[in-house]
């Protein structure tokens, strides 16, 4: 490609701001301006960069109500945080009158249904443009096919069925010329993967100039979302949906599927396998303790969870098969708490875990903490104090809740906690010296009654990245920008066991081994042998129904805090059993030991089987009689 497609997300968005306004007023009157957009390879790359502006971003706490949307995360309730759509949605507050996270509506080329049609215009205009090669065209079509397909299957995962658009429409069209009837469940996933392998035949396996054009689709890109595509539609929500037998269109046609249909999980787990082979020829890896580059002699504990934290925020790592390039600041700052006297506000810490999401994660000896015959359970509340042994999770001699001991490594690398270590922040040369947040009351990490601290008493280390760091008196944050997945390996992994366990009748070892390699990198056994080993229940890996608990819990722990728990539970259709379960933390009014480790209940949400859907905006259903409302709404 030349010098003209650099397609980095910021640097398009930037591009365009200054000529949206010639290419995108798509009206009768300003035909011209489509025309212009299409007169010169530079105006039409400049087009073309606009498809991808509306990629939604994962990483936006303020937007994304996948990343705080759900049980996994729980901000203080204070008024400078009610704009946030994620926990609004959580608490409740989302309304037909005016959607919430409204991706159906808009008139941004960052509105999905925009952007669809924009995708659309370009690909029937861009053979005008004689100055771009043949090989340029043929990938750069891919690239819009893709996008097209991408934008259709973000609504389905929203909506349900929606209304497919697949030409160009004329800026001339009227209303009465344009299809608004929804498609069923079935012909959205199938038109959703015909483009989609449309695309993946003229994609490239990657990019030739690969820092010029980080974020830009390419075949693995394609392939493994086409496998999160039909792992979705074979999950309960889109696959025998039986509480949506009353959900019709026009003509009395169910729009969901009735049946379910087991091939769909042999379709899934077959494009995931192809994924995967293709990821590995492109060179990706799960990132390794290895990864984690220092000539300092630290413990290997310390560099297996300074890895495991490198496997979202190490930009472009070797994992992360698709990344979005907008500035993580935000996101950072909301997850990073006060560790030390600072008396700024730069670090906020408020982006923090429910005590329910902690305890989903392993004990140290891989299965969940209730299930292991050596962890103390029934007294996880309690506290004790660290020894030198535990000097690598727990400050020696502090005391915490026995819920924080002999866990995971992925626990201690993706949360905080009162007393708990903190690696990084400037100091990576021992892990002898290195912080821990001080949460109870009036202590420098603790509640102060403002929008600024835990509510939970846990902090999402795992978004921070090792190297951001607070100035001294806390007033500046230096945040490492990262590549927020959009999807990774590990998630690609996890969705390939859990296809080909729904596809036979009992778990083997072909179910087990890319679970087990997700494991593994974590400093765990495999489950067969976890279980065996330390389960009261040792036999659980060998029924399809107890592998299915297994890789359901394994992708709530290595995927929690990206967005996908969010959209996991609901295609499970877990949702509703979680997000009627009380929202706990400790007590961040206590000021002793005794009095902090209280388990304090926050919030009790409530979840209906209308909230599996998004509503679409009311006026939309009276402006377009066509279009039928989603149940509940």
């Amino acid at each position: 490609m030349n010098k003209y497609i650099y397609i980095g997300l910021l640097f398009v968005a930037s591009l365009y701001t200054s000529c949206s306004k010639d290419y995108l007023d798509v009206i009768p009157d300003n035909v011209a301006t489509i025309d212009n957009a299409f007169s010169s390879k530079f105006n039409a790359l400049n087009f073309f960069g606009t498809l991808y502006t509306a990629l939604p971003n994962p990483g936006d706490v303020d937007a994304n109500p996948a990343l705080n949307g759900m049980d996994e995360i729980w901000y203080p309730s204070h008024k400078n945080l009610e704009f946030k759509i994620g926990p609004r949605i959580a608490k409740g507050n989302q309304n037909a009158t005016s959607p919430l996270g409204n991706k159906w509506t808009g008139s941004s080329p960052k509105d999905l249904y925009v952007a669809i049609r924009n995708c659309n215009i370009f690909l029937s205009r861009i053979d005008e443009v004689k100055e771009i090669q043949p090989y340029e065209n043929k990938q750069l079509k891919a690239e819009a096919t893709f996008l097209k397909a991408y934008y259709h299957f973000y609504l389905v995962t929203m909506y349900g069925p929606v209304v497919i658009n697949d030409t160009a429409i004329p800026v001339s069209a009227g209303s009465n010329d344009i299809q608004v009837a929804r498609s069923t469940v079935d012909e959205c996933f199938k038109y959703i993967v015909e483009t989609m392998d449309k695309a993946i035949a003229d994609l490239p396996i990657e990019s030739i100039f690969k820092n010029a054009e980080l974020g830009r689709v390419t075949k693995p890109i394609a392939m493994a979302i086409k496998a999160r595509v039909l792992v979705t539609y074979a999950s309960p929500l889109f696959n025998g949906n039986t509480v949506y037998n009353d959900f019709l269109n026009k003509e009395g046609k169910p729009l969901f599927p009735q049946t379910y249909d087991a091939t769909k999980w042999e379709k899934a787990a077959k494009a995931a396998k192809e994924a995967i082979d293709v990821c590995q020829e492109a060179g990706f890896k799960l990132l390794q303790k290895e990864d984690y580059l220092t000539s300092r002699p630290l413990n290997n504990a310390t560099l297996l969870r300074a890895a495991l934290r490198m496997r979202v925020t190490e930009k472009w790592n070797s994992e992360i098969i698709w990344g979005h390039t907008a500035n993580t600041f935000v996101t950072e700052r909301d997850a990073i708490p006060r560790l030390f006297g600072q008396t700024g506000f730069a670090a906020y810490g408020r982006h923090c875990a429910p005590i329910g999401i902690a305890e989903t994660y392993y004990s140290k000896n891989g299965v969940p903490i209730e299930e292991d015959t050596q962890f103390d359970y029934d007294n996880r509340y309690s506290t004790k104090t660290a020894t030198v042994s535990d000097q690598y999770e727990v400050v020696p001699n502090a005391s915490t809740a026995i819920l924080n001991f002999d866990r995971e490594n992925r626990f201690y690398a993706d949360l905080g906690f009162d007393r708990g270590v903190w690696f990084g922040n400037g100091k990576e040369l021992t892990d002898a010296d290195v912080w821990h947040p001080e949460s109870r009351k009036g202590e420098y990490s603790s509640v102060d009654g403002s929008d600024v601290t835990s509510i939970t008493g846990y902090y999402v280390k795992k978004l921070v990245s090792i190297k951001t760091t607070v100035g001294d008196r806390g007033d500046n944050l230096n945040a490492t920008r990262y590549s927020f997945p959009i999807i990774r390996l590990a998630d690609l992994y996890l969705y390939y066991a859990e296809a080909l366990n729904e596809t036979k009748a009992a778990p083997d070892a072909s179910v087990y081994q890319y679970i087990d390699l997700v494991r593994k990198r974590a400093g765990l056994d495999g489950v067969v042998n976890s279980w065996a080993n330390f389960s009261k229940n040792p036999g659980k890996p060998s029924s399809k129904s107890g592998m299915r608990d297994i890789i359901r819990q394994e992708r709530m722990i290595e995927m929690s805090f990206e967005g996908d728990r969010f959209w996991d539970l609901r295609r499970w259709k877990l949702a509703k059993y979680y997000m009627n379960r009380p929202i706990k933390g400790w007590n961040g009014q206590g000021e002793t030991r005794a009095e902090y480790y209280n388990v304090k209940t926050l919030f009790t949400p409530t979840f209906s089987e209308r909230d599996y859907l998004w509503p679409i905006p009311e006026n939309e259903i009276i402006r377009q009689p066509g279009l039928i409302q989603n149940p509940g709404w």
